[in-house]
């Protein structure tokens, strides 16, 4: 058959048939057109697809909406609205569409530009878009917007009500929140399964119980009271407030619960500090068959961590390694909690090495567990294994880490802590804050201390507790008590508060502040809480009224920190007999001692020149108490061999102890070397000390006075050289009086004082008397410029301004009691001795060495304690 002369025409989407048989037929070509063929095909189809998008415009913006695309779809909105169709073309399911598109992808702008878009178009809004618009706004968190759209609706369902309750809860303004409940109860719109447990939860999240139970009689009220959520959310509501009684009625009322429901109850327990419940409970529910999750878990270990019971700990560990919750963060983060209350930080560093996941709150929790068994450095190479981790920090790490610097001393890395908290906004939550002002007052930099305080906008009573502390250790007590006076105006101080206060009265003697303290805890209730009876005897003692420590001893309960208070007193005041002879009573009565207790009863000894009793005491702890003495004991048996002059004796007694000696032990030999003026075994021992320690300014002193008392006025002068070149300075003269309930200050060579010209007055006429009476001695005699100086760098002689201000502005005969931070000079020594003989009134100076009670010319101490030109406050501070 013959072919024709031309191939039929064939459709595009006509299939070919099979023709295999025919080899003569060439293969059909590919279907070309011209170039300019082409583009006109292009723009054909361009125009038929314009002309379907301006045919169909909101079909085409759901579809780009189903399919994600955000950026055309806002194009596609903003043609519609430039288009002869005009904004109010456009369908609200088109809308809607994209509103939900924009919350999905959390695109605040496009949320911003389609809520413009319908402002322009609507005055007012569906249920339906105006629910949307809701959603995509508190989802972006702007609650001002979603209020203006709630604002805007024409009619509200209970989504609506409920989306804008939950924004604001989410937020944190609760009042308002529950403000809205109330209001959406009065327009007549019945709440729901969803609608309770938000408000429910505002109301633990207050807590605020009387508004809880208002929403409970609602439940039962609307029908809801057998809803498992609503139930479960009841159970939440009572535990948060503290109610767990009503809680656990909740919950034994249930006719079905599931697994949340136990675990809201077990956790209500936990919170409310009852472990012995949550654990009988989650036995309970072990017996019911209702498997445990890894909430349940954690809340059981918590009872551990609050028991303290790592045994039982270690249970529940074993228990969810066999149920598998041993892998669940969680869980792992809670036994890490556990295992650091109880001590055993080895076996939580052992299960954070072997966790595969870890999250923040992982490494928070290993961090807290070595700053919370003092190991602060490791809590710091930890907090450093996470920065290389790429973990990034929260709060309570930054404030955990703080902490780990501020009990090491550590500023340089404090200070980069600071930088970091600052660069990641973190500064800005009080718990980081009051950290930084723990590190700053602890690493002496109380300057950045008050500046962190005073940037804090709400401050809580922890802030102001630290900076008071902060300012009693940093020597600044007068104005910690300012600080309190200002605290008291705004809030009410809690027990830790008032131990800081006790502490600075204690330390600058200011007894009427003290006794003030002292009544507020009684008429508050806080008179037995905790440490703070403890901190009131201190405060007598310290202000010497030894009759009232006595008596308040006697009203209380006893525990081994009170009966060292007491030795304290006796230790001071050099009566070695009677603080061995409170030592008796003290284990007579069942009290057994501990480190602290020995420590004193060998300062006691050494003050008291009982070498035998205390070498007695140092080998007593360690073969009948099992104490194994640290380098202050060590430091305090140097002393003791000091003092009376077996210099070679403490020489050997350093160079034979199992324990490297430090700083201050060395200080407590080189002191003793200056009271009997050997130069060859001082110079040793000022040798050791400035290897490891170059830059503390007391043992420079020592050492100068050693000099000085051997008549090496050249080393002196030498010295005091070395220590301006290095920049070493030494705590300024100051002393403190209470005259009239309040305190008044005085630093040496201060000439600012409003009644300085009366002072200045006073003291001028005693030095006219003691010249006249011959009562200046040999020892008064001009010396070399250097050594004129020395009580003045040492003592200042702070007191004399004080006992003159004293007798000024009270009454002949009424007792004068000043405070010196400094130790007292032999010039100021003989003049308070004369004043209280021509006045003939009872002085009381007590100065960092101990107390002097002058009266008749003559004073307590007997002149031993008076040691010309003393530094030993590193010694002290051992």
């Amino acid at each position: 058959m013959a072919l024709p002369s031309r191939t039929p025409q064939l459709s595009l989407h006509q299939e070919l048939p099979s023709t295999g048989s025919s080899p003569s037929i060439p293969p059909p070509k590919e279907l070309t057109f011209p170039k300019t063929r082409r583009t006109q095909l292009r723009k054909s189809i361009a125009r038929n697809a314009a002309f379907v998008d301006a045919q169909y415009p909101n079909s085409h913006l759901h579809d780009l909406c189903l399919k994600g695309e955000l950026e055309q779809a806002l194009g596609c909105l903003r043609s519609m609205k430039g288009s002869g169709f005009g904004g109010a073309a456009v369908e609200e399911d088109g809308l809607i569409s994209l509103s939900r598109l924009c919350e999905d992808k959390r695109a605040r702008e496009g949320g911003r530009a389609l809520f413009s878009f319908v402002v322009d178009v609507y005055a007012g809004l569906s249920v339906k878009l105006g629910n949307a618009l809701l959603s995509m706004f508190i989802r972006f968190g702007e609650l001002d917007d979603a209020w203006y759209v709630f604002g805007k609706m024409e009619e509200r369902d209970v989504f609506s009500w409920n989306v804008v309750l939950g924004g604001y809860a989410k937020n944190g303004f609760f009042d308002e929140a529950l403000d809205l409940y109330y209001r959406m109860l009065c327009s007549g719109i019945r709440p729901d399964v969803y609608t309770f447990p938000c408000v429910l939860r505002m109301c633990g999240g207050m807590p605020d119980l009387v508004r809880g139970r208002e929403v409970h009689v609602h439940v039962i009220r609307f029908g809801f009271e057998s809803d498992i959520d609503v139930v479960n959310a009841l159970i939440t509501m009572y535990a948060k407030c503290g109610d767990v009684g009503s809680a656990r009625v909740v919950f034994d009322g249930m006719v079905r619960r599931d697994r949340i429901s136990w675990n809201a109850m077990i956790s209500g327990y936990v919170e409310n500090g009852r472990p012995w419940e949550a654990l009988g409970l989650f036995l309970t529910m072990i017996d019911h068959s209702v498997e445990p999750d890894s909430t349940t878990m954690t809340n059981a270990v918590s009872c551990c961590d609050l028991l303290s019971d790592g045994r039982l700990g270690r249970v529940l560990h074993g228990r969810a390694v066999t149920t598998a919750y041993a892998t669940d963060v969680s869980v792992s983060n809670s036994l890490i909690q556990m295992y650091s209350s109880t001590g055993n930080w080895q076996e939580a560093e052992k299960l954070f090495h072997m966790m595969e996941m870890k999250d923040v709150i992982t490494w928070t929790a290993m961090i807290s567990c070595y700053e919370g068994n003092s190991l602060s450095e490791k809590a710091l190479e930890m907090f450093e294994s996470m920065e290389a981790a790429g973990v990034n920090p929260d709060e309570i790490t930054i404030a955990t880490a703080i902490s780990a610097c501020a009990s090491l001393g550590c500023l340089d890395k404090g200070d980069k802590l600071h930088e970091l908290a600052e660069k990641t906004g973190l500064v800005s939550w009080l718990m980081v804050a009051n950290a930084l002002i723990d590190m700053y007052s602890k690493c002496h930099c109380i300057d950045k201390a008050l500046e962190v305080f005073f940037s804090i906008r709400k401050k809580d009573v922890i802030s102001w507790t630290a900076v008071i502390l902060g300012l009693r250790i940093n020597h600044q007590s007068f104005e910690a008590l300012l600080f309190f006076r200002q605290m008291i105006l705004r809030l009410k101080p809690n027990v830790v508060t008032l131990i800081s206060v006790l502490l600075a009265c204690s330390q600058i003697g200011a007894l009427k502040c003290g006794k003030e303290v002292h009544a507020y805890a009684l008429r508050n209730g806080m008179e037995s809480d905790g440490y703070l009876p403890n901190a009131v005897l201190d405060m007598y003692v310290r202000c010497g009224q030894m009759g009232r420590a006595r008596n308040f001893f006697n009203m209380q309960e006893k525990d081994v920190a009170s009966w060292n208070i007491l030795l304290t007193a006796y230790a001071e005041r050099e009566d070695g007999m009677l603080a061995v002879e409170i030592y008796h009573k003290m284990v007579k009565s069942g009290v057994y001692p501990d480190k602290v207790t020995f420590l004193l009863l060998l300062c006691a000894c050494s003050r008291s020149g009982m070498v035998d009793e205390g070498l007695k005491f140092f080998k007593s702890m360690q073969n009948d108490y099992s104490i194994e003495p640290n380098l202050k004991h060590y430091a305090s048996v140097v002393d003791l061999l000091g003092r009376t002059g077996r210099l070679l004796d403490a020489l050997d007694f350093i160079q034979k102890m199992p324990l490297t000696p430090d700083p201050a032990i060395w200080g407590a030999l080189l002191n003793a070397c200056r009271i009997h003026r050997n130069i060859e075994i001082g110079e040793f021992a000022a040798r050791q000390i400035f290897e490891t320690d170059p830059r503390s300014s007391g043992y420079y002193m020592l050492l100068c006075n050693l000099y000085a008392d051997s008549g090496r006025w050249d080393e002196v002068a030498r010295l005091r050289k070395l220590m301006r070149e290095m920049g070493l300075s030494i705590d300024i003269g100051c002393s403190w009086i209470e005259v009239k309930g309040k305190i008044h200050a005085f630093l040496a060579g201060d000439d600012h004082h409003p009644h300085i010209t009366e002072i200045t007055s006073v003291l001028r006429g005693f030095y006219h008397k003691m010249r006249a009476e011959g009562y200046l001695g040999s020892d008064d005699r001009q010396r070399d410029e250097v050594e004129s100086s020395k009580s003045e760098i040492l003592c200042g002689h702070s007191e004399r301004l004080a006992v003159a201000f004293g007798l000024i502005n009270t009454t002949p005969g009424m007792p004068i009691w000043v405070t010196k931070n400094l130790y007292m000079c032999q010039s100021c020594h003989k003049t308070m001795k004369f004043i209280s003989k021509v006045v003939r009134r009872q002085i009381t100076v007590r100065d960092s060495e101990g107390f002097h009670h002058f009266k008749d010319g003559s004073c307590s101490c007997g002149d031993e304690m008076i040691l010309d030109l003393s530094a030993k406050k590193q010694l002290a501070d051992a």
